[in-house]
């Protein structure tokens, strides 16, 4: 690193600070300093280091998850979880019920019986209204103690652990906290909890280790969303990354229905000079997404923003790097579900070393994958043209 480069560092943090002021948030996001972050590049890493750390929990384990499969990741998960109770420490757990639909009953009654805590969150009810049965809790966290957290896009299942053949396998990304901003989540995990019971779980609620040492460098914002939010910010932080922005994005999702806020804010950065990548997914777990994201591919593409799409996994990852420096990374993808229907858990990761991480794990990722460009996209058949066209007109509802 250049001499200056903390200067320009610091220049580009209080920037985004100040587009912050600007996002409609009830109360706005808190910076909380010195906290540790470790990156867990793919399933296998992720998951080992999730399950150490279960077995590592004295007082109270937090968990939310949108999927939890009964195969036989999700099978070893709940064989932690309930070593954990018995062995004192209580677990509590909010999942979201239709996104486990297809797991069964007996899955979670067995976690029941051994004494874990409960929550399906959005259990169908008209006592909510109509508007309420899309809502989904899309989070996925983990908190140990107060003192650690687990957080990004991993589902618990064998397709995100690596446990299944390419064709099939997910490409995710996760990260832990350690630090002060634990304590946020913490906060947030009861906020839902209370959505569905009158009473957050016992004990935890409030501070956790409050006590322990702040052990790292990272600058750490939690971005929580949801639909009982009057505007999304989910989006409006991404806007605020993007508008950041003086030399370099990278974005990578699954899904990509960023809507005309986004489209414009991306190319407004190409036009000031900033260099602008995407990384999506040549296969998705829902084809119909895949449509919608090419219906913007053009758009993008003549104004010079390079689009490439991995091939060897199904993309489930989503992050953001802006300048190389500051990442979002978390549950949220960036499309309209994500912003206005799903419950999103996001990070902004302020350190320079975790952004040299991510972007060495992502360059990998675009080595592996195959550039667009503007001449093969538009030479795509008239009938991939008009189901884009078709498609869009329900974007918001996918």
């Amino acid at each position: 690193m250049t001499k200056g480069a903390p200067i320009r560092h610091n220049k580009r943090l209080v920037r985004m600070l100040r587009l912050f002021k600007h996002i409609r948030f009830a109360v706005q996001p808190v910076t909380y300093r010195r906290n540790r972050v470790a990156l867990y590049p793919d399933g296998p890493h992720f998951f080992q280091a999730l399950f150490a750390a279960i077995r590592s929990a004295e007082r109270y384990i937090l968990l939310e998850y949108y999927l939890i499969r009964s195969d036989a990741t999700g099978s070893a998960f709940a064989a932690e979880l309930m070593d954990a109770q018995r062995r004192g420490v209580q677990v509590s757990l909010i999942y979201d019920y239709i996104g486990c639909v297809e797991t069964p009953s007996a899955y979670f009654r067995n976690l029941a019986q051994h004494g874990i805590k409960l929550v399906a969150f959005n259990v169908p009810s008209f006592k909510r209204g109509i508007h309420w049965f899309d809502k989904r809790d899309h989070r996925k966290m983990t908190i140990i103690d107060g003192r650690q957290a687990f957080l990004g896009g991993f589902n618990i299942g064998d397709e995100y652990a690596g446990l299944v053949s390419s064709p099939v396998k997910f490409r995710d990304v996760g990260f832990s906290i350690a630090g002060s901003a634990v304590h946020e989540l913490e906060r947030i995990f009861s906020e839902t909890w209370q959505m569905e019971r009158e009473k957050p779980p016992r004990g935890p609620t409030g501070g956790g280790d409050s006590g322990a040492p702040r052990p790292g460098r990272a600058n750490v914002i939690i971005v929580s969303g949801g639909p009982h939010h009057r505007s999304s910010y989910i989006r409006s932080a991404f806007l605020a990354a993007i508008t950041s922005a003086s030399e370099s994005v990278v974005i990578v999702t699954p899904y990509f229905v960023p809507g005309p806020r986004i489209i414009r804010s991306l190319l407004l950065a190409v036009r000031r000079g900033v260099q602008v990548r995407i990384l999506l997914s040549a296969k998705s777990d829902v084809p119909l997404m895949r449509l919608v994201g090419c219906s913007y591919y053009t758009a993008l593409l003549k104004e010079g923003i390079e689009i490439y799409e991995l091939e060897r996994e199904i993309l489930h990852a989503k992050v953001m790097l802006i300048d190389g420096e500051r990442t979002v990374i978390g549950s949220a993808n960036l499309d309209q579900r994500s912003f206005h229907r799903n419950f999103e858990i996001n990070g902004i990761i302020d350190n320079n070393s975790f952004g040299r991480q991510i972007a060495r794990m992502l360059e990998q990722d675009f080595r592996d994958s195959r550039a667009i460009t503007l001449a093969d996209h538009e030479r795509r058949g008239k009938l991939s043209q008009l189901l884009e066209k078709v498609v869009n007109l329900i974007a918001w509802f996918l």
